[in-house]
């Protein structure tokens, strides 16, 4: 028995830090949604009780350290599997650029695992579990648009996001994300209007979503890395109607509403980045 997913990436909208927690996390308040750019994963039953994982990408480890086997891993133990899975993954999301590769993938492994395994569980309780590993892998279980509080866990759906285009680039340098979080001053940044986008959303008006967009890990990011700053700078210059980076960083997004704008976008990037994708909001109904 084979079993084929895809693995959306997702971009913030809105990111907001509210204040540390007492577990050393950032509560956090994020309207995020997944875009057609995604990994595949193929999970097989295999005989042996094992887990097999197959990455198909350079410089990606295939053990404990991904986030594909620790969900695998999990799901055996909590549930006492005695089965086994293969699970080739193919790379298509850039690797450490704040759009959650690795959540994503891990979401997946636990839905289609799941399945494979035959444990009946509903993605509330996948989502619960998954918040053991990684705060981000709740929402790219239920995917689409969605509001994410608490570390990340806590995920009420929204509308879709309306018809656009996005444009992403990224650099080539890697950022931490607990670094960013640990020179975070939130005293001294501008928040984002989060009611306002939530607001835009459930309007499904464009214009109130772009003007909307802010994320407080850019006054961290963008001061240390020139190149994130410019590729910002440029995506205005070009035309998009809205540009922020996504997560951490290092990737830089714009919303542009016209084809023909977001094409000179994505072409007059591609001066300045090696790494540049034009893609549309995820569409649930191809999100399998």
């Amino acid at each position: 028995m084979k079993i084929n997913l895809k693995a959306p990436a997702k971009i913030n909208l809105s990111l907001d830090a509210l204040y540390k927690r007492e577990d050393g996390y950032h509560e956090v308040e994020m309207v995020m949604t997944t875009i057609d750019l995604a990994d595949r994963l193929e999970l097989e039953l295999i005989p042996s009780d094992e887990i097999i994982l197959d990455v198909r990408a350079h410089f990606i480890p295939n053990d404990h350290r991904n986030l594909v086997y620790q969900a695998a891993l999990l799901l055996k133990e909590k549930y006492n599997v005695k089965k086994g899975a293969r699970i080739t993954l193919d790379k298509q999301i850039p690797v450490s650029a704040g759009l959650a590769g690795g959540s994503t993938d891990a979401a997946a492994a636990l839905k289609g695992l799941n399945e494979l395994w035959k444990l009946g569980l509903s993605l509330d309780e996948l989502a619960e579990l998954s918040a053991r590993i990684g705060s981000d892998i709740a929402f790219c279980l239920f995917g689409g648009t969605a509001f994410a509080t608490g570390r990340g866990e806590v995920i009420r759906k929204l509308p879709m996001m309306p018809s656009c285009w996005i444009i992403l680039a990224k650099p080539s340098i890697s950022i931490s994300t607990p670094s960013v979080y640990k020179e975070l001053k939130l005293g001294e940044v501008k928040h984002p209007d989060t009611e306002q986008m939530l607001a835009g959303i459930e309007a499904e008006n464009l214009d109130m979503i772009c003007d909307s967009m802010g994320n407080v890990l850019e006054s961290v990011t963008l001061e240390k890395n020139s190149q994130v700053k410019q590729l910002k700078q440029k995506m205005l210059e070009f035309g998009a109607d809205a540009a922020m980076m996504s997560g951490s960083g290092p990737t830089v997004f714009a919303i542009v509403k016209q084809y023909s704008r977001a094409k000179r976008v994505y072409n007059g990037l591609r001066g300045f980045c090696s790494e540049v994708y034009m893609v549309r909001p995820w569409n649930d109904e191809g999100a399998s």
